[in-house]
């Protein structure tokens, strides 16, 4: 009978340690994946400065709004919260779930969206708005990605790191919370003209 105990304990033990391993598996698998791949974009957490930063940078503009790894979806709520329609693109299942449940809890998940997405695999022509928080070895690329992609009247802004050929429109903020922001109407010299109309004259 005590043998018995002991195996049925000891299989108790084994399930328990095995459940414990696949879960904690499944939870750091998804913040270790990205460590593994050519570019790193590991999840920084964005500060209140560089949220606010961003939201300068958005004054005055209209219009859709994206953010390309969103992480934790801070940058999109904020938007949320400014009329704007935002949506982030996040390749960590966990984070995007976890984005999703924060825009329900502040009262804005009606103007959020957040997709579980590689952001190489997503076209984002359609946005006037991008933002980004990526590291030097991805901005090259990037650059050229959002430039074959985006319509003239974009505006980019990049958190932490600027892009490598762009010259900054504008700029706020200083050491990591400094964001630059990119007009690409000025990249590709499409800045809207006024016609001079002249009246027609009787004769």
């Amino acid at each position: 009978e005590g043998g018995s105990r002991r195996r049925s304990w000891g299989l108790w033990v084994t399930a328990g340690v095995g459940g414990t391993l696949v879960a904690l598996y499944a939870v750091v698998t998804p913040f270790v994946t990205p460590a593994l791949r050519k570019v790193c974009l590991p999840f920084v957490p964005a500060t209140a400065t560089q949220i606010q930063n961003v939201l300068k940078m958005l004054e005055n503009r209209s219009g859709s709004l994206v953010d390309i790894g969103s992480g934790d979806g801070r940058i999109v709520i904020a938007a949320a919260k400014r009329g704007f329609k935002a949506v982030g693109y996040e390749l960590n299942p966990w984070l995007v779930w976890y984005s999703r449940y924060r825009a329900w809890r502040d009262g804005v998940h009606q103007n959020t969206k957040f997709y579980i997405s590689d952001l190489w695999k997503v076209s984002f022509s359609r946005y006037t708005n991008v933002v980004v928080f990526g590291v030097p070895q991805m901005m090259p690329q990037l650059e050229k990605k959002l430039e074959e992609e985006l319509q003239c009247n974009a505006r980019i802004i990049a958190c932490r790191f600027p892009f490598p050929c762009w010259i900054p429109d504008h700029t706020a903020g200083e050491g990591i919370d400094t964001v630059w922001a990119y007009d690409l109407k000025h990249r590709r010299g499409c800045e809207t003209k006024s016609l001079d109309i002249t009246p027609e004259t009787e004769s």
